[in-house]
Protein backbone atom coordinates (compact mmCIF):
# COMPACT_ATOMS: atom_id res chain seq x y z
CA UNK A 1 0.00 0.00 0.00
CA UNK A 2 0.89 3.19 -1.18
CA UNK A 3 1.59 5.84 1.68
CA UNK A 4 0.59 9.94 0.85
CA UNK A 5 2.28 13.05 2.35
CA UNK A 6 0.43 15.28 3.06
CA UNK A 7 1.27 18.50 1.30
CA UNK A 8 1.38 21.85 3.14
CA UNK A 9 -1.76 24.13 2.24
CA UNK A 10 -3.68 26.80 3.58
CA UNK A 11 -6.61 26.22 6.08
CA UNK A 12 -9.98 27.92 5.38
CA UNK A 13 -9.44 31.14 8.39
CA UNK A 14 -6.08 31.10 6.88
CA UNK A 15 -7.81 32.38 3.56
CA UNK A 16 -10.66 34.08 5.47
CA UNK A 17 -8.48 36.06 7.51
CA UNK A 18 -6.38 37.45 4.09
CA UNK A 19 -9.63 38.29 2.34
CA UNK A 20 -10.29 40.57 5.53
CA UNK A 21 -7.57 41.74 5.28
CA UNK A 22 -7.41 42.96 1.89
CA UNK A 23 -10.85 43.93 1.93
CA UNK A 24 -9.98 46.56 5.12
CA UNK A 25 -7.16 47.64 2.80
CA UNK A 26 -8.83 48.27 -0.04
CA UNK A 27 -12.00 50.11 2.14
CA UNK A 28 -8.55 52.41 3.32
CA UNK A 29 -7.97 52.93 -0.14
CA UNK A 30 -10.81 53.97 -1.76
CA UNK A 31 -11.87 56.46 1.23
CA UNK A 32 -8.00 58.03 0.54
CA UNK A 33 -9.08 58.54 -3.26
CA UNK A 34 -12.41 59.80 -2.37
CA UNK A 35 -10.62 62.51 -0.20
CA UNK A 36 -8.22 63.29 -2.63
CA UNK A 37 -10.96 63.35 -5.59
CA UNK A 38 -12.74 66.13 -3.04
CA UNK A 39 -9.47 68.25 -2.90
CA UNK A 40 -8.91 67.95 -6.30
CA UNK A 41 -12.21 69.50 -7.41
CA UNK A 42 -11.90 71.80 -5.29
CA UNK A 43 -8.61 73.05 -6.48
CA UNK A 44 -9.73 73.07 -10.21
CA UNK A 45 -12.92 74.97 -9.50
CA UNK A 46 -11.01 77.41 -7.35
CA UNK A 47 -8.59 78.05 -10.41
CA UNK A 48 -10.73 78.54 -12.91
CA UNK A 49 -12.57 81.41 -10.38
CA UNK A 50 -9.61 82.86 -10.19
CA UNK A 51 -9.44 84.10 -13.51
CA UNK A 52 -12.58 85.54 -12.99
CA UNK A 53 -11.51 87.40 -9.96
CA UNK A 54 -9.06 89.39 -11.62
CA UNK A 55 -12.06 90.65 -13.48
CA UNK A 56 -13.50 92.30 -10.40
CA UNK A 57 -9.64 93.80 -8.79
CA UNK A 58 -9.44 97.24 -10.54
CA UNK A 59 -7.81 100.06 -9.11
CA UNK A 60 -11.17 101.55 -7.22
CA UNK A 61 -12.13 98.74 -6.07
CA UNK A 62 -11.97 99.80 -2.37
CA UNK A 63 -15.21 101.97 -3.29
CA UNK A 64 -17.20 98.80 -3.59
CA UNK A 65 -17.11 97.67 0.26
CA UNK A 66 -20.28 94.84 1.12
CA UNK A 67 -21.42 95.60 -2.84
CA UNK A 68 -22.12 92.95 -5.19
CA UNK A 69 -20.80 93.71 -8.66
CA UNK A 70 -21.11 92.05 -11.89
CA UNK A 71 -17.88 91.89 -14.60
CA UNK A 72 -19.56 93.98 -17.00
CA UNK A 73 -20.41 96.92 -14.48
CA UNK A 74 -16.40 96.86 -13.44
CA UNK A 75 -14.99 96.44 -16.87
CA UNK A 76 -17.50 98.52 -19.05
CA UNK A 77 -15.38 101.97 -17.49
CA UNK A 78 -12.03 100.46 -18.80
CA UNK A 79 -13.08 98.77 -21.55
CA UNK A 80 -16.23 99.43 -24.66
CA UNK A 81 -17.54 95.77 -24.91
CA UNK A 82 -19.89 96.13 -28.08
CA UNK A 83 -20.32 92.40 -28.25
CA UNK A 84 -23.64 91.58 -27.55
CA UNK A 85 -22.84 87.71 -26.28
CA UNK A 86 -19.59 89.20 -24.41
CA UNK A 87 -21.48 91.60 -22.70
CA UNK A 88 -23.99 88.97 -21.25
CA UNK A 89 -21.54 86.86 -20.13
CA UNK A 90 -20.14 89.49 -18.00
CA UNK A 91 -23.07 90.42 -16.62
CA UNK A 92 -23.96 86.72 -15.76
CA UNK A 93 -20.42 86.98 -13.48
CA UNK A 94 -20.89 88.79 -10.39
CA UNK A 95 -18.92 89.05 -6.88
CA UNK A 96 -19.65 90.61 -3.36
CA UNK A 97 -17.04 92.45 -2.18
CA UNK A 98 -15.63 92.48 2.18
CA UNK A 99 -12.55 95.14 2.33
CA UNK A 100 -11.50 95.87 6.12
CA UNK A 101 -9.74 98.50 7.02
CA UNK A 102 -5.85 98.58 5.97
CA UNK A 103 -3.03 97.18 8.03
CA UNK A 104 -0.03 99.43 8.72
CA UNK A 105 2.95 97.54 8.46
CA UNK A 106 5.13 100.45 10.79
CA UNK A 107 5.01 103.02 12.12
CA UNK A 108 6.56 106.43 10.07
CA UNK A 109 9.32 107.06 12.40
CA UNK A 110 12.86 108.59 11.44
CA UNK A 111 14.49 105.85 9.37
CA UNK A 112 12.29 103.26 8.98
CA UNK A 113 10.71 102.16 5.96
CA UNK A 114 6.47 102.39 6.27
CA UNK A 115 3.53 100.50 4.35
CA UNK A 116 0.29 99.51 4.17
CA UNK A 117 -1.34 96.59 3.57
CA UNK A 118 -4.90 96.43 1.86
CA UNK A 119 -7.44 93.18 1.83
CA UNK A 120 -9.79 92.47 -1.09
CA UNK A 121 -12.07 89.46 0.15
CA UNK A 122 -13.95 88.41 -2.89
CA UNK A 123 -16.77 86.29 -2.26
CA UNK A 124 -18.60 83.47 -4.22
CA UNK A 125 -18.96 79.83 -4.10
CA UNK A 126 -15.26 79.61 -3.25
CA UNK A 127 -14.20 82.54 -1.57
CA UNK A 128 -10.99 84.36 -1.82
CA UNK A 129 -8.47 87.27 -0.52
CA UNK A 130 -5.99 89.40 -2.30
CA UNK A 131 -3.73 91.92 -1.07
CA UNK A 132 -2.40 94.84 -2.09
CA UNK A 133 0.81 96.16 -0.59
CA UNK A 134 1.97 100.05 -0.88
CA UNK A 135 5.32 101.15 0.12
CA UNK A 136 4.37 104.40 1.77
CA UNK A 137 8.22 105.69 2.89
CA UNK A 138 11.88 104.22 2.52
Amino acid sequence: MKTVALKPAFTLIEVLVSVLIISGSIVYALKIHSQNHEQILYISERSKLSLQDSLFLAEDVRAYNKDTKEAYDILSRYFRIDNFKSREILKQISRTYFIPEPIQLTDEEEGQPSGTVEEIKIKDKYSSSYFHFKINSL
